[in-house]
């Protein structure tokens, strides 16, 4: 490539950024959205109404991390920034740059992260930042058109990162959803909210404390094996 090509392309590169940069939090979202229809679930953002109730059974108190899968413009971000406590933590991951440059660009709160990545990386994305697990994590992936196998990773991935008592909180159009989620969380909350464009369903998927008897078979259990194949 000649020097007079790669000036060109720089010039188109710099030229695009600022067009990005020149759009709002609609244009940035539709444009999003174009780019990779099967990654964002809706091209309308979530109203307040859905906002607020699937926030709402977050325990703010005890949060001091908080993940958000597929961010968009940040829809989320702020309403979570506000009940967030103050040496609290807000992660996004999403795996589209045109959101990721456009969140770091406009949220300046200390507490904020955005990650370009995938949501079955969350575990490496939260440890990498120095954090031993997640409270609760926000996702609106469309979970029934992600591409096979991706979704039970990121349940997987999701469950394996949340502490005790904590949960996954997920807002989609359809009910496949909660088929998804069932696979590792045994006790899952549902809702609905009419005031939505779709109207959209919501679920909670907590993971609970393990019973004591439960653990202490599961540490017993291994080592019976190995004395039987050790007799």
């Amino acid at each position: 490539m000649t020097g007079t090509e790669l000036a060109r392309q720089g010039n188109l590169a710099k030229t695009k950024r600022a067009g990005a940069k020149g759009l709002g939090p609609w244009g940035v979202f539709i444009k999003g959205f174009i780019q990779h229809p099967v990654m964002v679930g809706s091209i309308i953002p979530s109203s307040r109404f859905t906002i607020a109730k699937m926030l709402d059974p977050v325990d703010w108190d005890r949060c001091r991390l908080f993940v958000e899968y597929g961010p968009g413009v940040g829809t989320f971000c702020q309403p979570v920034l506000d009940r967030l406590r103050r040496d609290g933590a807000l992660i996004v991951i999403d795996t589209n740059p045109l959101y990721i440059d456009y969140l770091q660009r406009t949220i300046r709160d200390p507490r904020f992260t955005a990650v370009l990545g995938s949501a079955a990386d969350v575990e490496s994305i939260v440890a990498a930042h120095g954090h031993d697990g997640a409270d609760y994590v926000l996702s609106g992936l469309p979970f029934s058109t992600l591409p096979d196998g991706v979704g039970p990773q990121i349940v997987d991935a999701t469950y394996n990162v949340l502490r005790e008592g904590g949960a996954f909180l997920v807002y989609q159009f359809s009910a496949k959803a909660r088929d998804f989620m069932a696979r590792r969380f045994a006790r899952i909350s549902s809702g609905f909210e009419m005031l939505n464009v779709l109207p959209c369903k919501l679920f909670w998927g907590w993971k609970d404390p393990v019973p004591a008897a439960a653990a202490l078979a599961e540490v017993v259990q291994p080592v019976a094996e190995l004395a039987e194949t050790a007799a």
